[in-house]
């Protein structure tokens, strides 16, 4: 299974947060899975650290790049196309992040693993 974890998750996952659903952590347990995190995540990570909305135990570069690596998550790098599409979705989202983040879900055909309740409501698949 392909699946697209939302930025949240991804730190969830990574704290062991208890607000983890039940569904989603098998399957992030499951490396036969591909999980992807997107550039967009990254993005938003290296963002809210910059800005000290987010502490992390090192700087932002080398700890989505090491927590990628150690997960064995993939990255989604964000192509013209998921641009586009995030620029052209109904305003039900007004999160730019997470708007990317939908628009790569639809055009590669997966689903996010979302906690978030506003992204269900576009047309793409959640999981949480």
């Amino acid at each position: 299974m392909r699946v697209l974890i939302d930025t949240h998750a991804f730190l969830w996952w990574l704290l062991d947060a208890p607000r983890m659903s039940d569904i989603a952590r098998p399957i992030l347990e499951d490396r036969a899975n591909e999980v992807l995190v997107s550039a967009a995540s990254a993005y938003e990570i290296a963002v809210k650290t910059a800005r000290g909305r987010m502490t992390l135990p090192e700087p932002a570069e080398s700890y989505v790049a090491s927590r990628l690596i150690g997960e064995g998550f993939s990255p989604l790098p964000i192509q013209i196309a998921h641009a586009v599409r995030a620029g052209t979705l109904p305003p039900i989202h007004r999160d730019l992040w997470d708007r990317l983040l939908i628009a790569q879900a639809q055009i590669e055909g997966i689903p996010i693993l979302t906690a978030d309740p506003a992204i269900g409501q576009y047309d793409v698949e959640t999981i949480w």
